[in-house]
């Protein structure tokens, strides 16, 4: 475990001085995050300023959601961004044998071959939204919420990781995994606002099969004061379940593995 905190720290300093030869990309791949979300967030605003709450939700409490799911989506992206592209940026070109010939686990070296500091604007915007969430709504900010905060951002980022992990592992087999890896992603912009607001089949999916809730909806219900019982620490171990069953899959597919032939 050492030798792979080392390694990794090594990857981050080589990949953050590529990144310094050219600061002003490093600079508008920061602000393009929050400019994205930004606009999200003005549709969002002038909806609800017309209707100040909707089944009981008001402005403030939605923002508290949001920003949940956008921190637990920033560890994701930041950690995790390479998932995206491992078909068509290493399998499909022959290049993810240089990581089968090398003394590290293929996984951790795909993952550390490039963070993604466009995750600054993730981390930027969930932060702002849930700590002007919080002190709108008056809620307490104590060692206790801010450690509850903190467990269920880091599980939703597991679980934002473990369902790459799923999609991209289909690129052993499909060569290019970006389309289907699309289709569950962006599932999480139903996570973005409360589950009520939805068919309970949606709910469902989003509670049992594609858990994005657990990074949103539950543990913002639970800071709220919402009657959600067990379900509010349910996060940590949705986590790890699907990082467990997602590396299996990985695995799978590596073993499917036959290179390019080129």
């Amino acid at each position: 475990m050492l030798r792979y905190l080392k390694l990794y720290w090594y990857f981050v300093i080589q990949r953050f001085k590529i990144l310094m030869e050219y600061r002003l990309n490093f600079f508008i791949g920061s602000i393009s995050t929050v400019l994205f979300q930004g606009a999200s967030l003005v549709a969002l605003w002038a909806v609800l300023r017309q209707v100040p709450s909707i089944q009981g939700w008001t402005f403030e409490q939605i923002l508290l959601i949001y920003g949940l799911l956008t921190l637990s989506k920033g560890i994701n992206h930041l950690f995790a961004d390479n998932l995206w592209v491992v078909g068509r940026d290493y399998i499909r070109p022959g290049q993810f044998d240089r990581f089968l010939v090398r003394p590290i686990n293929p996984l951790f070296h795909l993952l550390a071959d490039r963070i993604c500091h466009d995750a600054i604007g993730d981390f930027i915007v969930g932060l702002s939204l849930v700590s002007y969430a919080m002190v709108q709504l008056q809620l307490p900010i104590n060692l206790a919420s801010i450690g509850f905060i903190i467990l269920m951002v880091i599980s939703g980022g597991i679980i934002f990781i473990a369902l790459n992990l799923i999609t991209a592992a289909t690129s052993f087999w499909i060569m290019d995994s970006i389309a289907v890896t699309n289709v569950v992603f962006h599932t999480n912009e139903f996570a973005q606002y409360p589950l009520t607001f939805y068919h309970r089949s949606i709910g469902v999916l989003l509670t049992w099969l594609v858990p994005y809730g657990f990074a949103s909806y539950y543990p913002a219900s639970y800071l709220l004061g919402h009657e959600i019982g067990w379900m509010a620490w349910l996060a940590p171990l949705v986590a790890l379940v699907c990082i467990m069953i997602a590396y299996k899959v990985w695995l799978l597919g590596l073993r499917n593995y036959g290179s390019t032939g080129s």
